[in-house]
């Protein structure tokens, strides 16, 4: 239409003709999909999944919180963006990581290419606001609106960067829990923004991380609830990685009295996170803009709470702590579907600049835009497996409490079970295709250990079938590790295995264990 006719519309009709869509995303900390996380969100799942969309395999590259939220930022995969644990020395929220990823995230791009006015409210990345890394001063590229938490997910006394100032917050419920302060924050920005350029706004909750506070009217809820006493719950993890095996079974009492409460408070937390998709979707429709908004609703990684002994935490290698919730609604999403593709984080970057208008081919991205499968395109040609890393955690010390475990280990319980050690690092292909519901892993670990899981006979992953799996099928997954292992851009979206497409070179296999193990370290210097 031309400008004349655009005026004569009125200025909302105007708009409405030639804006892009806005975007929310909602990030929640820790929730699985796996034991449950979904069950509180009673709203959530009226308010989304029954409006749109609900991804049934949708999972993280690495199973923790910030080389999980660095692949949502970039659309890569960790050893792309090369942030491999919690720490500022393993690049999380360090000056690397914001010289050399910072400017090219997604919503960097939005706002500087795109035309939209961006909002970020919560937790970013566990080390920002680090001195060493600039401290709340730091605001990235591409934010208009900044309220970001110093550090790791609290409810209570912590810190916000406004914008690059901080600002302290004592534990007054009405005006400190987190969770109601960034919805509070939400409403705000879409009562006062722009009517004149889309937006987008990411919402980052603690819930459900630890510490679990739950809002003062939630410690009640969910009395009789405790952690699912599934087939892998409290059981011996026999012919897995030493880590795994080194959980003390059966549990302890105490150990399984603080899984339950940990699992019942997780669910408590989400009830506020709960109320706040209320207030936004309410808020959104007031105004006028529910219509012409996708809504994304995930996690950043799943959770564990007894299976295979292990007490509480992620990191590890299975379905419970890879898979995550994921919720679309939006123009052009027909209501209550569900969608059974393999879907990762590194999707939601290039979903929301194709959302946007932006050439993805301009990206160095690793994932896919799900456009098309929000669309309900047909004959969409689609992945059948991704990448899993993870580089572990460790220290050269033994833990004092636990000396007889030697150096290396960390994040141990009192009765010495520990979740994390420096060679707890590994690389999963996850293959979910016609024929087969395959997860093949590799440690980079003396043993060069190898975890082979049957997910169609064995959906909970007890039993490891390394060594009873046939020859061929393990050189073609080992093959396919090495490629994605080193893949970038297109290359990461090769067709897997089991695919039609796929080619296989045995000419191509390293024979050497050793220079099949050396490639780990190799892939995060």
């Amino acid at each position: 239409l031309p400008l004349a006719a655009l005026l004569l519309l009125g200025p909302a009709r105007a708009v409405r003709q030639v804006r892009r869509p806005n975007v929310v995303l909602i990030l929640t900390d820790d929730q699985d999909v796996c034991l449950g996380g979904m069950t509180p969100l009673k709203k959530t799942n009226t308010l989304i999944a029954q409006m749109g969309i609900t991804f049934v395999n949708a999972y993280v590259p690495s199973a923790l919180c910030c080389p999980s939220r660095a692949s949502i930022l970039t659309g890569k995969y960790p050893h792309n963006h090369h942030v491999v644990n919690n720490t500022l020395e393993g690049n999380c929220s360090s000056k690397l990581w914001q010289k050399i990823q910072e400017p090219y995230t997604f919503p960097a791009l939005l706002k500087a290419m795109c035309g939209y006015q961006t909002f970020f409210a919560g937790k970013y990345l566990n080390e920002y606001g680090a001195e060493d890394a600039g401290g709340v001063g730091h605001v990235p590229p591409g934010w208009s609106f900044w309220y970001a938490l110093e550090k790791n997910s609290k409810y209570y006394n912590y810190t916000l960067s406004v914008n690059g100032k901080a600002r302290r917050h004592g534990e007054n419920y009405s005006v400190d829990y987190l969770t109601d302060v960034l919805a509070n924050m939400s409403l705000d920005f879409l009562e006062y923004k722009s009517n004149f350029e889309p937006f987008f706004m990411m919402i980052a909750t603690p819930a459900p991380h630890s510490p679990w506070t739950p809002a003062p009217q939630y410690t009640k809820s969910f009395q009789n609830v405790s952690a699912p006493r599934n087939s892998n719950f409290n059981i011996h993890g026999k012919n897995k990685h030493w880590l795994i095996r080194q959980a003390k079974t059966p549990m302890s009492n105490s150990s399984i009295q603080f899984l339950d409460d940990a699992y019942r408070k997780r669910w408590q937390t989400l009830l506020s996170v709960d109320d706040l998709i209320e207030k936004l979707v309410k808020k959104l429709e007031v105004n006028g803009e529910l219509d012409n908004t996708y809504i994304f609703y995930t996690s950043d990684n799943g959770f564990h709470t007894g299976q295979f002994s292990l007490p509480i935490d992620k990191r590890q290698l299975y379905e419970f702590d890879i898979k995550v919730p994921l919720l679309v609604r939006g123009p052009g999403i027909k209501p209550n579907q569900t969608n059974k593709m393999l879907v990762a984080n590194i999707d939601l970057g290039p979903t929301i600049l194709d959302i946007a208008g932006y050439d993805l081919n301009k990206t160095q991205m690793d994932g896919m835009s799900l456009l098309p499968l929000l669309r309900g395109d047909k004959n969409v040609t689609w992945r059948s497996d991704f990448l899993v890393e993870y580089q572990g955690e460790g220290y050269n010390g033994s833990d004092p409490t636990c000396p007889g475990l030697g150096p290396g280990v960390t994040h141990c319980f009192p009765d010495c079970v520990c979740e994390d050690s420096y060679n707890n690092t590994y690389a999963c292909v996850r293959t979910l295709s016609a024929s087969w519901d395959l997860q093949y892993c590799e440690f980079d670990d003396r043993e060069v250990f190898v975890e082979v899981y049957n997910l169609t006979a064995d959906p909970h992953q007890i039993n490891n079938i390394a060594k009873t799996i046939d020859q061929e099928i393990l050189e073609k997954m080992n093959y396919r590790l090495m490629m994605l292992q080193s893949c970038s851009g297109a290359t990461c979206r090769t067709p897997g295995v089991f695919d039609p497409g796929y080619r296989f070179d045995p000419r191509l296999m390293f024979s050497n264990h050793g220079l099949r193990a050396r490639r780990f370290s190799a892939q995060f210097l």
